[in-house]
């Protein structure tokens, strides 16, 4: 029987589009005013020393701003980056500037799963910050109550089977006990291999896959 149901946001709670034409534009239209802003302070000034690790040498605040937007351009799913995009969509949300998108039928069937008992987890590439700044600022109000856990790729990849194996062990369930809800076929894969019950979401004229996976168009098709 399902006890916890893990989800990830982009395609699945959330339109894709929101991510890619509301949060991703926002943030690159404000990341350079940003970081020459809030550089000295310690938050932003670690982020910022994390880019230049992973670019592998010194970089002045001109060469970090230009690395970050090259990121965002190339949707690279890279921590610092992260990091900072949740510091700008913070402000964003804070001063009303968009609220986060949560399909009408995830908001209803989360609400009604947790009424029953079953614990609801949130599993995404974007910053446990960033996640919480969606369901925080939603649509439908203050969701954050909903969710027991929140897990980013500081647990590890989306696709890589032991991460799921990881997030059942803190969530301190077996992994049989688990059902994970995204829309990449890829996702599910590595969930399905760590022994977690799968179903995609297909939705805005997506394409199905195939049968590996069940797929429902909406929340309110799932039956844990």
């Amino acid at each position: 029987m399902i006890r916890a149901i893990l989800t990830d946001i982009e395609g699945t709670t959330t339109s894709i589009s929101f991510v890619f034409d509301v949060l991703f534009p926002y943030a690159r239209a404000h990341i350079a005013d940003y970081v020459r802003d809030h550089a000295d302070e310690p938050a932003v000034s670690a982020q910022l020393d994390a880019v230049a690790a992973e670019a592998g040498r010194d970089l002045t605040v001109d060469e970090v701003i230009e690395q970050l937007i090259a990121w965002i351009d190339a949707d690279r799913k890279v921590t610092p980056l992260k990091a900072l995009q949740g510091m700008i969509w913070a402000a964003g949300y804070r001063d009303g500037a968009f609220t986060g998108h949560v399909y009408p039928d995830a908001v209803a069937k989360l609400r009604a799963w947790q009424a029953d008992g079953i614990e609801l987890y949130v599993y995404s590439s974007g910053s446990v910050q960033a996640q919480q700044l969606l369901f925080g600022y939603s649509d439908a109000g203050d969701m954050r109550p909903l969710f027991k856990g929140w897990f980013d790729t500081r647990v590890g990849g989306k696709r890589e089977p032991d991460s799921y194996i990881q997030i059942a062990a803190q969530i301190g369930r077996p992994a049989e006990d688990i059902l994970f809800l995204s829309d990449i076929v890829e996702e599910l894969d590595a969930a399905r291999d760590a022994g977690m019950a799968t179903t995609r979401l297909v939705r805005d004229g997506q394409p199905a896959a195939d049968d590996s996976h069940p797929e429902v168009a909406s929340f309110t098709a799932i039956r844990p």
